[in-house]
């Protein structure tokens, strides 16, 4: 289906919108609102999709010249045969196409300074990356259409983001062939196998919602990997240098190019990761019943935990107050979460004050950041999923 106007979610609620997106208007510096063609760009956004992912998707689901075995093959191997089909061997062809300026110094600094963040990168990416983005309804409803939003499900997606995001940050993760070049590739593929049934569904409602997994949408969810991931570490007192902070903006733009993100929606710095993040909020929808039903599930994942009742008590509560601390009140009331005392927040400050600004900066104080999170990271692995690592979510049959 062909739609040429903005779909009505866009600035559905400018009041809302504005509300929301102040705090991110502060640090995206002088001259943040989006001129005209920044408008214009992000009307656009929406009505675009990933065409490469796409291409590959058609020939396996329309012109039935590419087998689902094919891609899998392809997707587990890191690339096409010379005697594979030839949309397959475009996709390959396409992504091997590395633009000239990602440096691989830049990107292994950007992987190393994500794995020395630790535990607190998890508190960031599960209460300020994931439950900050279920605030807007702007990409919820293909993720709704799934079914995946309660229960054990959680706990799997949950596990199959961190499985993904440790993969794309390990050494050498993003060399081709490598487990986090290969995931990228693999989620990329699996949006657009998604993106090809909704857009197939009469019920999907285009004049509202635009494309289904749509470039805006990708490059809001790109931002709260990079950018919103450095401003929420900063807020629990995580020292971030400016060399690494750099580095990982480069390493998440890569990221980005590599699942389908167009280049003029990459962040690359963090000035503009931080303009974009503000762009698309203030132009997002407010929360729908989607987004309260998602974030209850992600605060009750813990009734899920191997623990005991108080122990669950603990973290509920443990989970509420950084919360609380990352995204403020008015986000909390938005999601229909109670707002808590942020004690939990103030306790990762006065913990990163000794860790990342003492232990960090000391004569092989980096290497103990990176053992300490190491050693954290499997502890927390072993007590939610015990010995069986979390996967990576399937490519629709």
């Amino acid at each position: 289906m062909v739609v040429s106007a903005a779909p009505s979610r866009f600035a559905a609620d400018r009041a809302w919108s504005a509300r929301a997106a102040a705090p991110l208007r502060w640090t995206a510096g002088p001259g943040a609102r989006p001129g005209p063609a920044e408008v214009d760009a992000l009307r656009r956004g929406l009505l675009r999709r990933d065409e490469v992912a796409a291409a590959l998707v058609r020939a396996v689901r329309e012109d039935r010249t590419v087998s689902m075995r094919e891609v899998h093959a392809a997707l587990a191997a890191g690339g096409a045969g010379p005697d594979a089909p030839a949309p397959l061997r475009d996709f390959f062809a396409a992504v091997a196409q590395r633009p000239d300026w990602v440096d691989d110094d830049l990107l292994a600094r950007g992987a190393e300074a994500c794995r020395t963040f630790g535990h607190d990168a998890g508190l960031v990416l599960t209460h300020g990356s994931l439950l900050g983005g279920y605030r807007t309804a702007a990409a919820l409803e293909p993720l709704a259409r799934t079914g995946r939003l309660t229960g054990e499900e959680t706990l799997r997606r949950i596990g199959e983001t961190t499985a993904w995001w440790r993969a794309v940050t390990a050494p050498a993760g993003l060399e081709p062939g490598a487990e986090g070049h290969r995931l990228a590739l693999h989620v990329r593929v699996m949006h657009g196998f998604v993106n090809h049934h909704l857009e197939q569904d009469p019920t999907w409602e285009w004049d509202l919602r635009g494309v289904p997994i749509n470039q805006y949408d990708q490059a809001s969810t790109l931002g709260v990997f990079s950018t919103s991931f450095l401003l929420h570490l900063r807020l629990l007192g995580v020292r971030v240098p400016r060399r690494d902070a750099a580095a990982v903006m480069h390493l998440w733009s890569y990221v980005g190019w590599l699942m389908g993100v167009d280049e003029e929606w990459l962040p690359r710095t963090e000035r503009r990761g931080r303009r974009l993040l503000y762009h698309f909020l203030s132009h997002d929808p407010p929360p729908d019943e989607n987004s309260r039903t998602l974030a209850a599930a992600l605060i009750d994942m813990v009734d899920l935990a191997p623990y005991g009742p108080l122990r669950r008590r603990w973290e509920r509560e443990r989970a509420l107050s950084v919360s609380t601390w990352l995204l403020g009140p008015a986000a909390m009331r938005d999601l229909g979460l109670p707002v808590r005392a942020p004690w939990y927040g103030v306790w990762r400050v006065a913990a990163n004050l000794g860790w990342t600004q003492v232990v960090g900066r000391l004569p092989g104080g980096r290497l103990r950041l990176l053992v300490r999170a190491d050693r954290h990271h499997r502890r927390q692995e072993r007590a939610w999923h015990g010995e069986a690592a979390p996967g990576i979510g399937a490519i629709p049959a």
